[in-house]
């Protein structure tokens, strides 16, 4: 059964695409079979993984409305075992069309059904907002991840975000937990840096992970090239620290991932 972890946070520019195809490429790398899911109409991930968005008749969006199955809208990468479900702008009519249709939260979890056996881990990349789609992916999740950037108003939203999880834990999916909150963009050259770094400490300090993302050109140069950081540019700081988020996942779902507090 695959462990299924939902990349979430509301605010925009944490880095929730960037540790989505990361962590689901160093993951692949380490042979683990993984499947990414864009569920973002931006489709970030989708061209992040050198994927034309344009390319495939059928998405995320086909699967979803129940027109595709699962097989035919699994692509490859170049990663051999890294499998991703695309998505273009035409996701953005999912909300639309689904908005008065019973079991609508229930539409990603249905579809990914037969992925929960084919795949190990399964990444879900969401878009920054707490929308339907959202909401579908942590219905269909195991675990929640939560990229935090080391900037100000780093915090601001956040508690929005954990209420939902309450609220989808108890109407929608009680399995779901926190497996952490990962820190992003950290420069410790910065006072504003460190300071979020110690607040996050203070207030998540079980749920933070021991691996902390920092600012890296590399890291931004990479999408524009279509590759995970890993094959753009292996020896760089940005890959060392997805390989070793990596890590530390695996880790956690061999010994089980702590209970959330939170």
């Amino acid at each position: 059964m695959a462990h299924t972890i939902c990349i979430a946070n509301q605010k925009g520019g944490v880095g929730k695409t960037t540790t989505a195809v990361n962590l689901a490429a160093s993951l692949a790398i380490s042979e683990k079979r993984t499947l990414i899911v864009d569920c973002d109409p931006q489709g970030n991930a989708t061209t992040g993984l050198g994927i034309d968005k344009t390319a495939n008749k059928s998405n995320l969006y086909h699967g979803m409305l129940g027109e595709s199955d699962l097989e035919s809208i699994l692509a490859d990468t170049e990663i051999e075992y890294l499998k991703a479900i695309p998505s273009n702008i035409e996701l953005i009519g999912f909300e639309v069309e689904m908005m008065s249709h019973d079991g609508r939260e229930l539409a990603l979890k249905n579809l990914l059904s037969k992925a929960f056996d084919m795949f190990e881990y399964i990444i879900l990349d969401c878009p920054p907002s707490l929308s339907l789609l959202t909401v579908n992916a942590l219905t269909a999740s195991n675990y929640l991840l939560i990229p935090l950037q080391c900037e100000f108003y780093a915090l601001e939203g956040l508690g929005q975000l954990l209420q939902t999880v309450k609220h989808i834990r108890r109407s929608l999916n009680p399995e779901l937990k926190i497996a952490g909150i990962l820190l992003t963009m950290y420069d410790k050259r910065t006072n504003l840096s460190v300071q979020v770094a110690e607040d996050a400490a203070k207030y998540f300090n079980n749920l933070l992970f021991k691996t902390i993302v920092p600012r890296n050109v590399r890291l931004g140069e990479a999408p524009s090239f279509g590759k995970p950081i890993m094959l753009y540019d292996a020896a760089s700081i940005g890959a060392k620290s997805y390989i070793s988020l990596a890590m530390e996942i695996i880790s956690m779902a061999g010994k089980g991932f702590p209970a959330s507090t939170i």
